[in-house]
């Protein structure tokens, strides 16, 4: 079985985890949001992309959901006393050495489809993980404030995201650069290849919402039989403050507006939490088949269940 997999960063990793064991034998091709990278220090971090790395390859701080497991902050304190910015954002020692090696590469040429593929030959994550774009794009926020839009202010979706917790409110957020991107190599062939195509309970605005900005792979993904899993339990995010980015983009939180968002062009089947089994009946999600099951990923087993019955779904709706 081909199975491809639009994938954000921590619920996605996870998810991600228990599809491995769920169904060991598939080929699992990974397109991972490149909206969150950021250029710090000089070097390129790109979170979603390795956090499903290290999830996957073993080497992930399981309490945080991201970063190296045993890691420490030896060259944060020193680019501290330097006075050196941004303090906001957390880079461990372990972790630089990824940014390190990534920017190398880019420097020298590579696009980051390659780099990616040079820094997966080390964690061995067994699947393919492909970055949705060798072009730059960046998640821009747009902070909600004068009445003039022009004169609204616009940051760095890490800059909102970690540094303001997402607690100014947003009037927008904008995938910058993704309306002049190409797919990277390979990321069209596998969502036409694949036998099923799986949205995991990732970010919808942020993380699943940009990659599908990227010209033609929202095209090909309507195109394929693909089944969702909610991100939203019971009226709140599962991890996270995607309430603050599904209210930027004018969209309640709850597990059937982020099923109507995407909408029964694009999904087919849509897996809710059990406290919202009423979901099934609403009327906005006429033409998605929907169903309820509990969600929470609370261990690997758990996990493995919701992503085979993610893929059950799929297959019957083939």
């Amino acid at each position: 079985m081909r199975i491809t997999v639009l994938a954000g960063g921590v619920g996605a990793a996870r998810f991600l985890r228990g599809l491995k064991r769920a169904a060991p034998g598939a080929e699992i091709t990974v397109i991972g949001n490149t909206g969150d990278d950021i250029t710090l220090f000089g070097l390129r971090v790109c979170p979603d992309l390795d956090t499903v790395m290290y999830t996957l390859g073993g080497g992930i701080n399981e309490d945080q959901g991201w970063g190296r497991a045993g890691e420490t902050f030896s060259i944060r304190a020193e680019l501290a006393a330097y006075g050196a910015s941004p303090d906001w954002f957390t880079l461990g020692d372990r972790d630089f050495a990824t940014h390190i090696l990534r920017s190398q590469l880019l420097g020298a040429g590579q696009p980051l489809s390659a780099a990616t593929e040079v820094l997966c030959r080390r964690w061995q994550p067994g699947v393919r993980l492909l970055p949705m774009s060798d072009d730059p794009v960046e998640t821009h926020v747009v902070l909600a404030g004068p009445e003039d839009p022009g004169k609204r202010r616009v940051v760095h979706f890490q800059e909102w995201w970690v540094r303001m917790h997402a607690e100014t409110p947003a009037a927008d957020i904008v995938a910058s650069g993704a309306a002049q991107a190409r797919p990277a190599p390979g990321v069209l062939d596998a969502i036409e290849a694949a036998d099923v195509v799986l949205f995991p309970p990732s970010n919808p605005v942020v993380s699943i919402g940009t990659i599908l900005a990227v010209p033609g792979i929202r095209t090909a993904v309507a195109a394929k039989t693909t089944v969702g899993v909610s991100p939203i339990i019971g009226g709140a995010p599962v991890r996270g403050m995607a309430d603050a980015c599904l209210a930027a983009i004018g969209v309640e939180t709850s597990a059937a507006a982020v099923g109507a968002h995407y909408g029964p062009g694009l999904i087919d089947g849509w897996l809710v939490d059990d406290q919202d089994k009423a979901t099934g009946d609403d009327p906005a999600l006429a033409g998605i088949e929907v169903r309820a099951l509990p969600l929470y990923m609370r261990d690997l087993p758990a996990t493995a269940t919701i992503a085979r019955a993610a893929l059950d779904l799929a297959l019957e709706l083939r």
